[in-house]
């Protein structure tokens, strides 16, 4: 039954593991084109932005399953609560990029077609693949806190290394211009935003496990 899955899902994996990498790649080459700092500080930089680890993570887990499904990687991928985990990281990414900071910026050229897969187009994809083909029957409220320890992670990384580099990637952690109050604050409410489409995404889950159980008990 898992195979005859992998097989109809094979082409999903296919796409978002190719747009992902495309996208990730050309970014890498447009920031290292467009440099205004040292080549290595350039990199770092690049591999700093919340969107790039998350898309790459996206990456990672669609060529696994697209290539490797049945590896010890192939198989943690295709876990419910570790497909969810991602699915909720690259929403967050689209959500935010699109209310907040889309309009900081108006790119244009080969960057606003990077702009649109990383923010729009793959979040788009994961989420359609995770509503469609993603087992929601195993996941359990309590998954959420494992799944806070990417973003907060990442949060303490930007501060450490902000304090000494003064490079922070996003506006809303950027503690020279808001200071570290506003920023704790900002760092407070994007939890509340992991903690909220978390347990969106595992109600809506369990709703339609419900469902499914109430259509199995009305047939038989």
């Amino acid at each position: 039954m898992q195979d005859k899955s992998l097989k109809l899902n094979s082409g999903f994996f296919a796409i978002i593991a190719i747009v992902s990498w495309f996208a990730v790649v050309l970014q890498l080459y447009l920031i290292i084109l467009n440099r205004v700092v040292s080549l290595p500080e350039t990199i770092v930089r690049f591999f700093s932005f919340f969107t790039i680890q998350t898309n790459i993570l996206v990456a990672v887990c669609f060529a696994f399953l697209w290539l490797k499904p049945k590896s010890k990687w192939g198989l943690f991928f295709l876990k419910p609560k570790n497909t969810t985990a991602i699915t909720l990281y690259i929403t967050i990414v689209g959500l935010v990029y699109n209310v907040i900071l889309r309009f900081l910026w108006a790119p244009t050229g080969l960057q606003k077609v990077v702009d649109e897969l990383l923010h729009s187009v793959i979040p788009i994809l994961v989420l359609l693949y995770w509503i469609l083909f993603v087992s929601k029957k195993e996941l359990e409220f309590k998954n959420i806190f494992p799944w806070l320890i990417f973003p907060l992670g990442y949060l303490i990384y930007t501060l450490i290394r902000g304090a000494f580099f003064n490079f922070y990637p996003y506006p809303f952690v950027d503690v020279n211009v808001l200071g570290y109050s506003a920023v704790l604050l900002n760092s407070f409410f994007m939890l509340l935003a992991f903690l909220f489409f978390g347990t969106l995404l595992i109600g809506i889950g369990k709703m339609k496990r419900v469902n499914s159980e109430s259509n199995v008990s009305t047939d038989s």
